[in-house]
C-alpha cells in the first residue's frame, strides 16, 4: 500500500490550485443495497481514494486552499464493528492517514457551513455523486442564515473533477508500479483460462463459458488482487461478437473461438485484457486470417503510441491496417466501397470495427482524464457523419506523454450479412493490451499473456 506521504502530496498539489479562499469537498462512494438485508461488496469511490489511501464507507474529504484538510468518517462503534468490521476511527484518523482533522460522518452538515463560511469558492465533482448538489446548495443556505453575523457565503461553484482529471490522468512511479503488478495478476489469469479450455476439451469434458470464468477469479485472488475490475467477458463461438456478453454457460466447442476480456483489480487500480484464441488450441484457416489481420493492426497502433502522438493516432493507424485487410480478404468489395482510403472514408468497416480502439485506464477502467487537449479545446471543425448523418463537431486530440496509460484494443466482429464469405461468419476477434506512455516509446504490461498464434497454440497444446 501506498505511504501516507503520497497521499499527502497530492491534496497539496490539489490545494495549490483552488485559488485563495477556495474549499473543496469529495465525498467517497455510498454503499448500495444488493437485496434485502445484504449490500453489494463495497468499493470507494476513485477521487475519493486518490487523496486520502481511505477505503471505509460514509466518510467525506474537505480541502481547503491554504492545504488544510479535514476527514469526516464513520465513529468508532464497538457493536457495529462486531458485525461489520474494523473502523478507524474520527481519533486515530489523522495520524494514520496524515490529514489535520477529522470528525464523525454524522456531523457533516453541522461542520460544513462553518467551514463553506468566508470562503470565495466552493469545489466538488459535478454529476458524479446523486443528491451531493443538493446538500451543497443546503450548506450553502445555512451559511447565508448568518449573513446577520458577518458571514461571507461563496459566490462561485466549481467542477473539482476539471483539476483531479488531470492529476490523474499523469500516473506517478507508485501507480505504475500497482498497474504493471495487476497487469501481470491478469495476464495469469487469461493463461490459466486458455490451458484449462484445452485441456478440458482433450479430455472430452463439457467445457463452459464459467469454467473459463473461474480460473480467471481464482488467479485473481490467489495472487492478492481484491476484485475484478469489470465483469469478465467469456464469449465461446458467435457470443464473440456480442461486445459486451457477459460469461454465461455456453459451451466451448472444437473449431471455435473463445473471447476473453477480464481483469483485475489491484489496490485501487485497474487492468484490462483482451485475448481470443481457438477453444481446442488450434486456429481454423479464416480464424488465422482475420486474427493475422487484427493482431497487424494492433502493431501498427502500438507503434504509434508514443510522447507527442495524438491519442487518435493509434485508432487511426488500426483503421488503416483493418481497411486495407478487409479488402484483401472480401469482407468488403472493393467493386462496392473503393480502395482503402474509400473505406475510411466513409466508414464502411464499421460492420465489423464499431468501437474505439482505446480509452484511458487507471483507478478506473474507462478512466478520467480529457480526450481533447486542453490548449486546443477552441480549436474545432466540422464534419458531416457518412453513417449516422450526425454533424460533428472535432477537436484536437490529446496529446500523448510519458506516465499516460491507455489501453491498444482493435478487433473484428463478423455477423453473417449479404456478401460476407460464409467462412468468416460468426468470428469474433478482439486483442487488447495495457500501454503505458514512455520517453522512448510505449511499454506493454500485459504480455505475459501471449498474442502470437503460435505462441498461443504452443501455450494450449502444452497445457
Amino acid at each position: 500500500m501506498a505511504p501516507s506521504s503520497l497521499y499527502a502530496d497530492r491534496r497539496a498539489r490539489l490545494a495549490a490550485q483552488l485559488g485563495a479562499g477556495g474549499i473543496a469537498i469529495i465525498p467517497t462512494a455510498p454503499e448500495r443495497p444488493r437485496n434485502r438485508d445484504n449490500q453489494y461488496l463495497y468499493r470507494h469511490d476513485s477521487y475519493f481514494y486518490y487523496l486520502t489511501g481511505f477505503g471505509e464507507p460514509n466518510a467525506c474529504l474537505v480541502l481547503t486552499g491554504d492545504g488544510h484538510s479535514t476527514l469526516f468518517c464513520q465513529p468508532k462503534d464497538q457493536e457495529r464493528e462486531i458485525w461489520d468490521g474494523y473502523r478507524l476511527g474520527p481519533q486515530a484518523a489523522p495520524a494514520a492517514l496524515g490529514v489535520d482533522a477529522a470528525y464523525s460522518f454524522a456531523e457533516l452538515d453541522v461542520r460544513l457551513p462553518r467551514l463553506l463560511e468566508n470562503r470565495a469558492c466552493v469545489w466538488y465533482p459535478f454529476a458524479t455523486h446523486a443528491g451531493l448538489a443538493a446538500r451543497v446548495e443546503g450548506w450553502l443556505a445555512a451559511v447565508r442564515a448568518r449573513a446577520r453575523y458577518g458571514a461571507l457565503c461563496p459566490a462561485a461553484q466549481n467542477d473539482l473533477c476539471t483539476l483531479l482529471d488531470e492529476m490523474r490522468l499523469v500516473k506517478d512511479a507508485h501507480e505504475q508500479a500497482t498497474m504493471r503488478r495487476a497487469a501481470q495478476i491478469s495476464a495469469r489469469g487469461h493463461v490459466r483460462a486458455m490451458q484449462r479450455a484445452a485441456r478440458m476439451l482433450r479430455a472430452g469434458e463439457d467445457a463452459r463459458e464459467y469454467h473459463l470464468e473461474a480460473e480467471l477469479l481464482h488467479e485473481f485472488r490467489q495472487q492478492g488482487a481484491q476484485y475484478p475490475a469489470y465483469d469478465a467477458i467469456v464469449a465461446a463461438g458467435a457470443n464473440a461478437c456480442v461486445l459486451h456478453y457477459r460469461a454465461s454457460d455456453a459451451p466451448l466447442r472444437a473449431g471455435e473461438l473463445v473471447l476473453i476480456d477480464a481483469g483485475c483489480e489491484l489496490d485501487g487500480y485497474a487492468s484490462d485484457i483482451t485475448r481470443t484464441f481457438p477453444a481446442d488450441g488450434k486456429f481454423t484457416g479464416p480464424q488465422r486470417a482475420l486474427y493475422d489481420l487484427v493482431l497487424a493492426s494492433q502493431e501498427a497502433a502500438v507503434a504509434a503510441t508514443r510522447p507527442g502522438a495524438r491519442f487518435d493516432a493509434p485508432h487511426e493507424a488500426t483503421v488503416a491496417v483493418l481497411a486495407q485487410g478487409l479488402l484483401d480478404l472480401g469482407l468488403l468489395d472493393k467493386n462496392k466501397v473503393g480502395t482503402a482510403q474509400d473505406v475510411i472514408a466513409s466508414r464502411a468497416y464499421f460492420a465489423f470495427y464499431m468501437h474505439r480502439t482505446s480509452h484511458w485506464l487507471g483507478m478506473d477502467v474507462h478512466d478520467c482524464g480529457s480526450y481533447v487537449e486542453p490548449g486546443e479545446v477552441g480549436q474545432t471543425s466540422v464534419r458531416q457523419d457518412p453513417l449516422s448523418g450526425e454533424t460533428i463537431t472535432e477537436r484536437p486530440s490529446r496529446i500523448l506523454r510519458p506516465g499516460m496509460v491507455l489501453t491498444i484494443e482493435p478487433g473484428l466482429y463478423v455477423r453473417p450479412a449479404p456478401g460476407v464469405p460464409e467462412a468468416f461468419h460468426h468470428i469474433g476477434i478482439r486483442i487488447e493490451d495495457d500501454a503505458l506512455v514512455t520517453a522512448q516509446g510505449c511499454e506493454l504490461l500485459t504480455r505475459e499473456v501471449p498474442v502470437a498464434p503460435e505462441e498461443i497454440e504452443a501455450l494450449m497444446q502444452g497445457a
